[in-house]
């Protein structure tokens, strides 16, 4: 399990497992919070192409899918 800080999501970098569209390396642009400071969107996106994506930050947790940093 990969430890996730939501107070440190913004501008972190991520390694996908599964390479799709040959995107591999991605960084957290957006974090969207309420007013009860929850995570209520998280915007990454792929360094390749610039292709952004909506995910659960928490998927980022689960290292079969994902790794911290770029590998």
């Amino acid at each position: 399990m990969n430890s996730v800080n939501p107070k440190a999501l913004l501008h972190s970098k991520w390694t996908k497992k599964h390479v799709e569209n040959r995107e591999k390396h991605f960084v957290i642009t957006k974090v969207e919070r309420d007013e009860d400071n929850r995570v209520v969107e998280c915007l990454i996106q792929a360094v390749i192409n610039l292709n952004e994506y909506s995910i659960d930050w928490r998927d980022l947790k689960d290292v079969s899918l994902w790794r911290q940093g770029w590998q």
